[in-house]
């Protein structure tokens, strides 16, 4: 089993799975886009997803819209956090956050995670 905790603050994202424990830099949610603080159970995984910012009323062509396609895609809440490879904010991660909310990680450490996360593990969010 599986337990990971992402630091909003520190922009760190930490996992205890596979015998091992891992700290990887990570980039969560900008001013605005702040991700939920809390405990959350992984609902689904999703290999390959495409993120649209219409599906939660911003249009995609908006100043803040987007359509993504994504990687290693961890559901972590129905109204759209997940953790997932976001190979276009490496340069952030571990330095501040620039996401929508989700818990960006570089596309290695998304894969290693998804192979070593089932659904019903945890993932703590603190500030």
């Amino acid at each position: 089993m599986a337990s990971a905790v992402a630091n909003v603050s520190t922009h760190t994202f930490t996992v205890g799975a596979a015998g091992e424990t891992r700290m990887m830099p990570a980039s969560m949610g900008k001013p605005g886009y702040e991700t939920p603080l809390g405990t959350f159970e992984v609902l689904e995984k999703v290999r390959y997803l495409v993120m649209d910012s219409s599906t939660y009323g911003v249009p995609i062509d908006a100043p803040e819209g987007y359509r993504v396609d994504t990687e290693y895609a961890v559901r972590l809440t129905w109204g759209g956090i997940f953790v997932h490879a976001a190979p276009w904010s490496v340069d952030s991660q571990g330095h501040e956050n620039v996401s929508h909310g989700c818990i960006n990680l570089s596309t290695e450490n998304a894969r290693w995670f998804y192979e070593n996360v089932q659904v019903g593990d945890t993932v703590t969010i603190v500030g």
